[in-house]
């Protein structure tokens, strides 16, 4: 048995090699070749754009991929949706596909964009948000450098943006959210029929998904005398619960526990202030609830 995967060439291919490392996998590939090897014989992996990947694992022609909701939906891909995952190019964030006007123009409202034109990337999913909103606008198909079409070329854009901070740049103004997106692994609904691949695709799930919490989250180890146990434990935040051991010495416990990473920072300090001693934090690779 071999699972048949798409892998996203282009933009996201670094942050997806990175977590899958992560996860386990270690992916590597020459700049003029289309097909990774993985160290993981029942794994065979495909690169080709994230845009195509939904259409090949609908028709059965991939197993499983890499692609984002946006081209699950404007390719209209009969998929099985596994699980997010929420990473992208430059952040652990959502992103959107936003509709946007120069920063200038006197549009308020998306209602006033009855009649003009916009460009996109995202054909269909733009028809289906107007559609949804009442709006008779044409729209039409970009093959990039979409920003700079306004306002000479086209009234308005649909663009995707983690920040806003390229559309900013480029003098354009945001009216709209159209679609929030992230990664999803995504099966074809013949291999999710097929119990080893579904066990395999199950596998690379539970992985993936550990080693995205696995990146936001540390682990913090410390010594307690129990006369400060209780002030330690009301200040620690845990998956569950944090866990106590027990020391040679009686009036002492180790702990060890699990929280977020952004947390540590304030969390280190008063736990100290508290009596804890020998804090050890270090990162996670994977973590699974």
């Amino acid at each position: 048995m071999r699972l048949r995967l798409g892998l996203p060439k282009g933009s996201l291919q670094k942050a997806t090699f990175d977590l899958l490392a992560r996860a386990g996998y270690r992916v590597s590939v020459d700049s003029r070749s289309y097909y990774p090897t993985i160290d993981d014989a029942e794994i065979e992996p495909v690169l080709m754009r994230a845009q195509e990947i939904p259409r090949y694992v609908g028709a059965g022609a991939l197993d499983a991929g890499l692609s984002g909701l946006d081209w699950i939906v404007e390719t209209d891909a009969d998929v099985v949706e596994v699980c997010d995952l929420v990473y992208s190019k430059a952040s652990r964030l959502p992103a959107r596909w936003v509709l946007a006007v120069a920063q200038d123009s006197e549009m308020k409202s998306p209602k006033e964009l009855g009649g003009k034109r916009i460009a996109t990337e995202v054909v269909k999913v733009t028809k289906k948000y107007l559609a949804e909103k009442g709006i008779e606008a044409e729209v039409e198909f970009s093959w990039g450098a979409t920003e700079v079409k306004v306002p000479d070329l086209v009234d308005a854009i649909v663009e995707l943006t983690e920040t806003g901070a390229s559309l900013a740049a480029n003098n354009l103004r945001i009216l709209d959210t159209v679609l929030e997106t992230n990664t999803k692994l995504i099966a074809s609904r013949e291999a999710w029929a097929d119990s080893r691949k579904r066990q395999k695709i199950e596998t690379l799930s539970i992985l993936v998904q550990g080693a995205l919490m696995g990146a936001e989250k540390v682990g913090l180890k410390m010594n307690v005398a129990r006369a400060n146990l209780d002030k330690v434990m009301k200040l620690l935040p845990a998956l569950r619960q944090p866990t106590i051991s027990p020391l040679s010495n009686e009036d002492w416990v180790a702990i060890e526990t699990v929280l977020d990473e952004r947390e540590s920072r304030d969390l280190i300090p008063a736990l100290h202030q508290a009596g804890a001693e020998g804090i050890v934090e270090y990162p996670l690779n994977k973590v699974i609830p």
